[in-house]
């Protein structure tokens, strides 16, 4: 599914297809970005899944503050769902020393590289490889990962990630939407 545009406006729609096919795929797993516990909230009556949720790191938009509020964070861990923050596996520190000194270090350009297949792409990679690495998915096995371009959800991605030290071993194997 391709939409015509980007945004929150896709969330709906895109946890539609995202649960029809991890259904009809049989995947368990599921690992959404979200920021605020929007995108997030739509997966509270899913119980036979294993929920994760990624959030943006710590002083994303302001230092030593996280977005999702504590009453949010709650909701959500009620309902079952793992709620992770932490560095961001495709920026994070490199960004910190490319800002400092300039150019474009491996990390980021793998980063780069996947924002052309859409930024949503970018990020149901980089949350897989976060919820793998906290021990919150299981090695070798294919995830759902949902995410989106700025606010709300518009891409949904199979893949089976890799821990991020083999980065490159992780692999995409369906977009099941995304925007054009």
């Amino acid at each position: 599914m391709y939409f015509e545009k980007e945004g929150m406006e896709n969330t709906q729609k895109t946890m539609e297809l995202a649960l029809k096919t991890a259904r009809e795929r049989n995947i368990n797993h599921i690992v959404v970005a979200s920021c605020s516990g929007y995108t997030a909230e739509f997966l509270l009556n899913e119980k036979q899944l294993n929920k994760v949720c990624v959030t943006h790191v710590n002083g994303f938009t302001e230092k030593g503050k996280n977005e999702m509020s504590q009453e949010t964070r709650s909701k959500l861990a009620n309902a079952g769902m793992q709620v992770l923050t932490t560095s961001h596996v495709l920026s994070g520190a490199e960004r910190g020393i490319s800002r400092k000194f300039g150019g474009a270090y491996p990390v980021e350009i793998v980063a780069n590289t996947l924002r052309m297949l859409g930024q949503g792409v970018k990020v149901c990679v980089e949350i897989s490889i976060m919820a793998l690495d906290a021990g919150l998915i299981p090695y070798g096995q294919p995830v759902l990962a949902i995410a989106g371009t700025g606010e709300g959800a518009d891409t949904s991605v199979i893949l089976t990630p890799s821990h991020a030290s083999d980065l490159l071993e992780t692999r995409i194997h369906e977009i099941v939407c995304k925007p054009l």
